[in-house]
């Protein structure tokens, strides 16, 4: 399993429009192949910063599956223009510790 680690820094004031095109926007990301989950938190000392954490099957399934697929095109549409600066993604796999 492939954890995605995005932290939106979201303009200010535009936090309730942002969660409810989110909501709308969940859809396109959610039908991909090798979706597993998304979670979205809210930070409590900055509300305009948020932590989004998809778990994907494989890297691939996020970075070929949706981001070259045709759902990528109106998730960006309905998202990208509420971050100021443009998220940093990043993605983890569960390693064991002793």
């Amino acid at each position: 399993m492939i954890l995605e680690h995005a932290y939106l820094n979201v303009r200010p004031g535009t936090e309730d429009a942002f969660l409810e095109a989110l909501s709308a926007a969940k859809q396109f990301i959610a039908r991909t192949e090798g979706f597993i989950g998304m979670e979205v938190s809210r930070c409590v000392e900055e509300p305009s910063n948020f932590l989004l954490l998809v778990e994907w099957e494989t890297l691939e399934a996020h970075t070929v599956g949706f981001r070259e697929g045709p759902d990528y095109a109106p998730w960006r549409a309905a998202l990208h223009h509420f971050y100021d600066p443009m998220p940093v993604v990043q993605h983890f796999e569960v390693v064991e510790v002793a």
